[in-house]
């Protein structure tokens, strides 16, 4: 899959973090990757969990699993490839998945107020509710678990 070629304003792609699935909105979805050599370095961020060489670009790699999921990501099978804006840039970064992702078409429900601030809202896709993810405030929500450790309890 190499991005959604103009997706329709309630297209969501769904992935699997953990035994969860979320959706991201299809516009800011670059690509969903196989699995290739992450690079690691040593760094202070704790969702950074390295960097991919993808089309000749570096690509940051952010374990989502950490703030989604509770625990980290140790076997994936996909790199999601998504866009993040800084101000009026865009830049590539990624996020591994746990199984496979699809697309679904659907009304976004508003975002409870209990849940985090990186839920946009919810998707409804046949008896599943999933949680849409704002892509920036994932993963901006490093410190979302209060002690430092970017680990914040995991939502059913």
């Amino acid at each position: 899959m190499i991005g959604v070629v103009n997706p329709a304003p309630n297209s969501f792609v769904l992935l699997q973090v953990g035994e969860r699935r979320f959706a991201l909105p299809a516009n800011k979805v670059a690509e969903l990757a196989p699995p290739v050599r992450l690079h690691q370095f040593p760094h202070t961020s704790p969702l950074l969990a390295g960097v991919i060489v993808r089309r000749g670009h570096i690509v940051p790699v952010y374990d989502a699993g950490r703030v989604l999921a509770g625990e980290m990501l140790s076997a994936h099978r996909f790199y999601l490839i998504a866009r993040r804006n800084f101000d009026k840039t865009a830049e590539l970064s990624a996020i591994p998945v746990k199984g496979e992702c699809e697309l679904a078409i659907g009304e976004m429900q508003p975002r409870l107020s209990e849940r985090p601030a990186y839920v946009r809202g919810e998707l409804t896709v046949g008896e599943e509710t999933i949680d849409v993810l704002d892509f920036e405030d994932l993963v901006n929500s490093q410190g979302a678990g209060g002690d430092g450790s970017g680990v914040t309890e995991a939502h059913p």
